[in-house]
């Protein structure tokens, strides 16, 4: 956006960067610093605790180990995915890619109450398999197992990798596969020797998010697996909450962040090399003609179906249903004072708080995020640095994070921890990633001639602007909003530590519902995760009407 070319323009690029110092770097830096000096000189004892405890060592391993082994079985599912989603048209494709991508902004509370309810020692198979077999006993046990985890990895980012590479064959079309057809190649042939070197930056791309992802994954370990699967975040949380030992805690803060910085940088530059266009689906795209093709689009809707929506109807079910009737007095309930709001505030209240917080964040990360992309877009040199820096959130630790607020942001002028202000603020943080990641790829794929064309033509910069940037930016920055506003409202690891009583949001009162004994309290749960899931999947249809075909990086 040339208008931000100006000299006035430059100073909006502060906004960004500042807000992420303020926000961001300074919460962080001061809890370093109060862990790693904690008698005011410099401590780096448990740094050598780190490298002298195999315990420590294999939790860094067995990190590393568990984001590879879910990123294959991902990359595994979803590249077969992709190429139906690219190469066909189908009925109800643009609805399922919307329920497909509902996963990745579910809070961790909800997706373990959706695994429950389908695959829990009550849940709906293991019942359904007790009733055919004459069982008195649960079938499948995969409760606090690593297979429980790996399967909860697919189901969160299997979208995403969806998305990349569906994008990019949609993006670089199918003449070369049609030539390669022409010269005989098919079969596994043609997925070896043509699709897969085809797609590589994308296929590269997608694995690099999703390991980073599964990396830092926290709630999905800690409520699934437990501390027996501890991980670096299981391990963050763990020392800081429950052993309060604030120096181990940090020490594997920075481990993480110095891993994720490296990632990062590699993932950014690896984003560069994918080369899109603004392409229409319509022309890319045909109606399946061969029984193959048809079987094809059969088999990938089914996976998306068993692996993805699953569980969501399982969750559905046991919210509605009561004994085989449908019964809709949870969703009536949650308007009332309850036992449980003696911890917090009424149910109904939470969901007014979310909707508020989400629009808050939206209209921030939507401005701070257009500021960002058009800066990376512009300072071709320095951009993988610019745009590693702003995808750091993503890859720290929400406790880290959370704790960083509490302690650098309680003393003039920012003394927000006991301001409502905060929660928008931190998802403001979470949300300004996403928005980077929908504008930049349309901001790059707006050729240069067409600004140099209208400045021959005499055209300002704000009608360059008005004129042209604004049609061509207008559907991703939709997206962009929508997308921020969605994962406001699933946002839960911050949440969970920064908010007040009158502030907490739907995911947070989602969670002491769990924790609250009684049966009440657990329909009361379900009824809140089916609202809050309902919620984000009418953000992501919307989001696939406006979505520009075979463009973004989400």
């Amino acid at each position: 956006m040339r208008l931000l070319l100006s000299r006035s323009g430059y100073a909006l690029y502060l906004l960004p960067l500042l807000f992420l110092g303020i926000f961001f770097l300074y919460p962080l830096l001061t809890i370093f610093d109060i862990s790693l000096r904690p008698g005011g000189a410099l401590d780096l004892s448990a740094f050598g605790r780190l490298v002298s405890s195999n315990y420590y060592i294999e939790t860094l391993l067995f990190t590393s180990y568990q984001a590879a082994l879910s990123t294959g079985l991902t990359l595994l599912l979803a590249t077969p995915c992709a190429y139906v989603f690219a190469r066909y048209r189908f009925v109800g494709k643009s609805l399922l890619l919307s329920l497909a991508t509902l996963p990745f902004v579910l809070p961790t509370v909800v997706v373990a109450l959706a695994f429950a309810a389908l695959i829990g020692k009550n849940g709906l198979l293991n019942d359904l398999l007790r009733a055919l077999f004459s069982l008195d006993y649960a079938p499948i046990q995969l409760e606090r197992s690593l297979g429980i985890i790996l399967i909860a990895h697919v189901f969160y980012n299997f979208a995403i990798a969806l998305r990349i590479m569906a994008g990019y064959w949609a993006s670089v079309g199918f003449t070369t596969e049609e030539a390669a057809r022409c010269l005989g190649a098919s079969g596994w042939s043609l997925w070896r020797d043509i699709r897969l070197p085809l797609i590589r930056p994308a296929l590269l791309s997608a694995g690099m998010l999703v390991f980073i992802f599964c990396f830092t994954s926290f709630g999905v370990v800690l409520i699934l697996g437990g501390i027996r699967f501890a991980t670096l975040e299981v391990q963050i949380y763990y020392q800081a909450v429950n052993i309060f030992n604030l120096p181990l805690a940090a020490a594997l803060s920075i481990v993480q962040i110095l891993s994720m910085l490296a990632l990062m940088l590699v993932y950014t530059r690896q984003q560069r090399n994918l080369q899109l266009r603004l392409a229409s689906s319509a022309t890319i795209a045909r109606s399946p003609r061969s029984a193959a093709e048809k079987v094809a689009v059969g088999c990938c809707v089914a996976l998306i179906s068993l692996l993805l929506l699953s569980p969501l109807v399982a969750l559905l079910a046991r919210a509605v249903l009561v004994e085989g009737r449908i019964d809709l007095s949870n969703f009536a309930a949650l308007a009332e004072k309850s036992r449980a709001s003696l911890l917090f505030i009424a149910p109904l209240e939470a969901i007014v708080n979310s909707l508020r917080f989400a629009s808050l964040a939206m209209l921030a990360a939507l401005l701070l995020g257009i500021i960002a992309a058009s800066l990376i877009n512009r300072h071709g040199g320095l951009a993988r640095w610019w745009d590693a820096l702003f995808m750091l959130p993503l890859a720290t630790s929400a406790v880290t994070l959370g704790f960083g607020f509490i302690v650098a942001l309680d003393e003039p002028p920012l003394n927000l921890r006991a301001s409502w202000l905060i929660i928008p603020i931190s998802h403001t943080l979470v949300a300004l990633p996403f928005v980077i990641r929908c504008v930049l790829p349309a901001m790059r794929a707006i050729p240069p001639s067409l600004g140099e064309a209208a400045q021959l033509l005499g055209a300002k910069p704000h009608q360059k602007l008005l004129t042209i940037d604004a049609p061509l930016l207008g559907r991703s920055i939709a997206v962009g909003a929508i997308f921020a506003f969605t994962v406001s409202m699933g946002e839960f690891g911050a949440s969970l530590f920064v908010a007040q009583r009158e502030s907490v949001t739907m995911p947070v009162v989602i969670y002491r519902l769990l924790g609250d004994p009684g049966f009440a309290s657990y329909r009361g749960a379900l009824a809140m995760s089916v609202l809050l899931m309902l919620v984000c999947a009418g953000g992501f249809i919307f989001i696939e009407r406006l979505r520009v075909a075979g463009l973004g990086e989400f």
